[in-house]
């Protein structure tokens, strides 16, 4: 089984999958490092370490929204639309599956009471700024 599905249109990614069941031995990214987000599963043994730490002020420019989404708990449905808003792909998602959204747009279908943690750049100005088809 494939534990991270890419969806894409055109060679242009939209979004990933990633299935609860991945449990790496080692830290493992899934985006590239050209994504303004970069998501991954950072593996540490018993007895490691992260040393103290604050990040830099580093002045980034980001354009679009990008979100990580994990299933806390319940299932959905999620479909995935590329930029002209045409239908590329249905998923199922359940608890601790993490879904990366990209480009284009998505819907969801709420399967059983769902919980998200929903990750994305902010500060969320208001509704204006999501365009809804």
């Amino acid at each position: 089984m494939d534990f991270v599905e890419h969806i894409t249109d055109q060679g242009e990614p939209l979004a990933y999958i990633v299935r609860a069941e991945l449990n790496p031995a080692q830290t493992t990214f899934v985006t590239p490092p050209e994504f303004t987000q970069q998501i991954g599963l950072v593996v540490y043994r018993a007895g490691g370490e992260i040393a103290r730490h604050v990040h830099k002020p580093l002045e980034r420019h980001i354009v679009g929204t990008s979100e990580a989404l994990v299933v806390k708990a319940g299932r959905c449905e999620v479909d995935i639309y590329n930029t002209e808003h045409r239908l590329m792909a249905t998923r199922e998602l359940r608890t601790g599956d993490i879904l990366i959204i990209i480009n284009g747009g998505h819907g969801f279908r709420m399967l059983e009471d769902t919980v998200f943690l929903e990750v994305k750049q902010g500060p969320y100005t208001g509704l204006d700024e999501k365009e809804r088809f």
